[in-house]
């Protein structure tokens, strides 16, 4: 029996590429990391397959940036404590377009600490994301919510594995480059391919050629399929091949990857956001680092990132040393915070046009 634990030697070494290392678009991704691991392809594919069944890997797919393909934002709401279970579960189980959901919490009351639910949404172009998240707050019973786009994405990734042994202060040379969140508009043989094309892989797919039978589904030919993922790779749409780990809940062997999940906040002068996410963003402990304005509710925070780690004062430690470095470099701090999450469950969010619409329909049938 194979081991599935992620800290298994071998399977460290496999996790340590297969998170987020694999960029774009790869005709034989399982390939592509055996290369980079050293390991043989068909070991690398047994362990994956392996990790997936037991749990250990939450999903394995290609990711997308979605950013450019709907309008998207993380939400923070206000909602009743006797009530917010209930909207935890009605975003996870009911809203497709919802992906990351969690519960969040600050150690000491502040700016923003009643707003305890924070959501990442996405909706296709064409719709509105006010009017999503009006309809949710209905389903839900939420009181407020505030809609918080990205303006720029300085970092985004996983890795885990990797980030476990990193230390405070660690950073890239230079400074994170701005991705800049711009509409992109795709053909129907388009749609078709990138639906099969992000759609997570079962164990059994986990194999040689593993887009032949994408190829299939979309209903074009295998070359076809390639030439089309590799053109909207080429217009910055496809994001990573990647295997996801479950980095929250323990393993079957209850084994965590990671035990505490911050969100940190910063408020910069305006006009400096560029400059100070570009800093922080270089970061190499962060999965994510984003430009978003969070208004009067948050005190007028412009930069949030995102950390993972075992040990609640480490992760401290790595946000005393961008604090640090945003000081060195004469960026100013008007606040900053901590949020921390707790109950968590995460999904990949739908942006399909053609699927919005029927959820539409099923949630508000008197318009449909």
């Amino acid at each position: 029996m194979l081991p599935v634990e992620h800290n298994d030697p071998i399977n460290e070494k496999i996790l340590a590429i297969s998170e987020d290392k694999i960029e774009g678009f790869v005709r034989e991704p399982f390939q592509e990391i055996a290369d980079r691991v050293g390991v043989a392809a068909d070991v690398i594919m047994a362990r994956i397959a392996a990790m997936l069944r037991a749990g250990t890997i939450r999903r394995v797919r290609q990711t997308l940036l979605a950013t450019n393909l709907a309008d998207g934002a993380l939400v923070a709401w206000k909602v009743p404590e006797e009530k917010i279970d209930a909207a935890f579960d009605f975003m996870f189980q009911c809203d497709p377009f919802s992906g990351h959901v969690v519960l969040r919490s600050t150690d000491t009351l502040t700016a923003g600490s009643d707003y305890k639910l924070w959501t990442t949404v996405k909706v296709p172009h064409g719709f509105s994301l006010e009017e999503h998240c009006r309809l949710l707050a209905g389903k839900t019973g939420a009181k407020r919510f505030r809609i918080m786009p990205a303006t720029g994405i300085f970092t985004l990734g996983v890795g885990h594995v990797r980030r476990k042994t990193i230390e405070p202060g660690s950073r890239a040379e230079s400074p994170a480059k701005i991705i800049e969140v711009r509409a992109v508009e795709l053909s129907e043989r388009e749609w078709k391919v990138l639906l099969a094309l992000k759609r997570e892989f079962a164990p059994e797919e986990i194999r040689p050629t593993p887009w032949a039978s994408r190829a299939r589904e979309a209903g074009v030919s295998l070359e076809e399929f390639y030439c089309v993922a590799e053109e909207l790779n080429g217009r910055k749409i496809i994001g990573r091949f990647s295997t996801f780990l479950e980095h929250v809940k323990p393993s079957a062997g209850g084994v965590r990857v990671t035990r505490f999940n911050a969100l940190f906040h910063w408020a910069v002068p305006p006009g400096r956001e560029v400059e100070a996410g570009g800093e922080i963003g270089r970061h190499h402990i962060l999965t994510h680092c984003y430009w978003r304005e969070g208004g009067p509710e948050f005190r007028n925070v412009n930069i949030m990132a995102v950390a993972h780690g075992t040990d609640k004062t480490r992760l401290l430690e790595h946000k005393a040393a961008m604090d640090a470095h945003l000081a060195a470099k004469s960026v100013p701090i008007s606040y900053t915070n901590v949020f921390w999450g707790g109950r968590s469950e995460i999904k990949p969010s739908e942006i399909s046009p053609m699927l919005y619409r029927k959820w539409l329909s099923e949630m508000t049938p008197q318009a449909a």
